[in-house]
């Protein structure tokens, strides 16, 4: 009889890999952290084959304890990883069959393949909810910042050129709009997370008679409702990645907002903006130069995007040319997914640090939101409410403007007759446009940066991330 090489298949083998393959095909470096769902798995699973008669109730239970005993050691730090033994399943099942000997029957109507994808769909699920959480506070962070500075008015921008005045809280309240959706996405992904794959065995089930549904009961793969959730096809089951690069994507995505948001506070920090000034926790010196004071966590946090980006890049690679079902290729699809995972968390955390020590220079937002050029639409549309055509009116604010430059004053400061040169529907009234609490209150409609909207966009903030209102 031939020597077993490897517990889980070594049967058919005469002799054990070499050693460079072990260590070149090891996954328990990296997906150890996979034990308390591993665990969670195997309870729920020995649980199903008592309930099916293939098990004895003493089998059941003798099995759940040597598993919450293993659990415990992995949390105390005391169970020894074997990379020989390949991954965290089987070192798992290594040492419960060593301490339990019907452990030996816990591998029955079950393979690697959906044992690792029920796995990883627990590990989504608790991902995104730690995210959603991190995320959270984030947001809250973000709005405590709004609360602070309701009256700051600066300038918004297109193409890095002032444009028109916006209300400081708007701004902010774009960039909660942004990780709102990342928040949202997180609960779509934990949701097409919800469906239970054991059973599907190595792709093509179990002749066994075993009980799918108890099992995605016992796991909490369940509907609103308690109904069961499992997936449907055995071969799509162990095959499927999509849930990986979806999570990868939102992890990405959410690095995209990062990046522009830390962009926002890069450039609002400088000199020439000096619109903020952040903590001296979140930012560092120069090594040469004693004056500066450089936003390095706004900077890491453009820089983690790229890496949010390449994780999923990675993952859409790997998997583009593989057929049905597994292949080993997919064993590289976890890094890439702990990593987006432990980098959102960290930058989540870093953001609303960052957030929680900004204060806004006033005075910088105020000479800077009193530039009349910004409401030069404004007079656009002054022209428009005396019936000039948009195109007419846009040209001859235009020309307006032109005239200002080439006089070195303020648009506001050019005398009317000069004005209605340019233009006859220009009245006596024309200046009173670059007034801008008339301009901000003229800006009412939803979504807008006027006063009315804005205190609506509060409250709605304030409601739906259950942060009470600064007094």
């Amino acid at each position: 009889m031939a020597k077993s090489s490897q517990a889980s298949w070594g049967g058919r083998f005469t002799a054990g890999p070499a050693d460079l393959m072990l260590r070149f095909s090891e996954s328990v470096s990296f997906d150890c952290r996979l034990a308390p769902f591993d665990i969670a798995g195997s309870k729920a699973h020995s649980a199903m084959l008592a309930h099916a008669g293939l098990l004895t109730a003493k089998e059941r239970d003798a099995i759940h304890a040597g598993l919450d005993a293993i659990l415990a050691e992995i949390e105390a730090g005391k169970f020894r990883w074997d990379v020989k033994l390949e991954d965290v399943h089987m070192n798992i099942e290594r040492a419960l069959t060593k301490r339990v000997p019907a452990a030996a029957k816990l591998h029955t109507a079950r393979s690697r393949n959906d044992q690792v994808a029920t796995d990883m769909r627990l590990f989504f699920k608790h991902a995104c909810a730690v995210l959603r959480d991190r995320l959270l506070a984030a947001e809250r962070a973000l709005l405590a910042v709004a609360q602070a500075s309701r009256d700051v008015l600066i300038p918004g921008y297109t193409h890095l050129q002032r444009a028109q005045p916006v209300q400081f809280a708007h701004h902010l309240f774009a960039w909660l709009e942004m990780l709102d959706r990342d928040r949202a996405r997180f609960a779509e992904v934990a949701a097409h997370a919800n469906w239970c794959p054991l059973g599907a065995g190595a792709i093509a089930g179990t002749t066994l008679p075993i009980d799918r549904e108890f099992t995605a009961k016992a796991l909490g793969f369940v509907d609103a409702k308690g109904r069961p959730q499992v997936t449907q096809n055995s071969m799509d089951t162990v095959a499927d990645r999509d849930l990986f690069i979806e999570f990868a994507a939102a992890c990405a995505l959410f690095g995209v907002h990062l990046s522009r948001i830390a962009e926002d506070l890069i450039l609002w920090m400088s000199a020439e903006f000096k619109f903020i000034d952040l903590s001296d926790a979140f930012c560092t010196g120069s090594s040469l130069m004693p004056q500066k004071k450089n936003p390095d966590s706004c900077e890491l946090l453009r820089g983690k995007s790229a890496r949010l980006q390449g994780n999923l890049h990675t993952l859409l690679t790997l998997v583009k040319g593989l057929p049905l079902t597994y292949n080993r290729d997919l064993q590289e699809d976890k890094p890439p997914v702990f990593d987006s995972f432990d980098q959102s968390v960290l930058c989540a955390d870093v953001l609303a640090g960052t957030l929680a020590g900004l204060t806004v220079n006033r005075d910088r937002c105020a000479a800077a939101v009193a530039d009349p050029a910004l409401l030069a639409t404004d007079l656009a549309d002054y022209l428009v409410l005396k019936g000039v055509p948009f195109r007419e009116a846009h040209h001859a604010v235009g020309a307006v403007v032109r005239l200002a430059e080439n006089n070195a004053v303020q648009l506001d400061h050019l005398p009317t007759e000069e004005v209605q040169k340019i233009h006859p529907a220009f009245g006596a009234d024309w200046v009173g446009v670059f007034d801008l609490n008339r301009a901000l209150a003229k800006r009412a409609g939803t979504g807008m940066p006027g006063p009315a909207q804005v205190a609506r966009q509060f409250a709605r903030w304030e409601k739906q991330l259950g942060a009470k209102a600064r007094n």
